[in-house]
């Protein structure tokens, strides 16, 4: 465990991002726009703290098909249901790859 309680592991961080997916699926769903903007800047913040601590090379893989994705979804205009289906798509594949993380 790690006794440094500000840095957190690849796979606390990795799923952060998973539930902070989970969230703006909710939010899209019942049409509550206003948490998005934040929650999106949230998961930024926790990509940019997966960037820098370590992570496997197993995951690696994962981590740059999501980046490309969660840029896409950041850029859509349409928050619409093929946007949350593909946000918890991620959720989910995130969820269960980051014990590879």
């Amino acid at each position: 465990m790690n006794n440094d309680f500000n840095s957190k592991t690849a796979k606390e961080i990795v799923l952060n991002i998973a539930a902070n997916l989970g969230r703006l699926t909710d939010c899209v769903i019942v049409g509550k726009s206003e948490p998005i903007s934040r929650i999106i800047e949230e998961t930024e913040g926790y990509l940019r703290e997966l960037e820098v601590v370590q992570r496997s090379r197993e995951f690696e893989k994962t981590f740059k098909l999501f980046k490309f994705s969660f840029e896409k979804l950041k850029q859509s205009k349409h928050l619409d249901y093929d946007w949350a289906e593909t946000a918890l798509t991620w959720s989910s594949i995130l969820t269960h790859r980051a014990k590879l993380a």
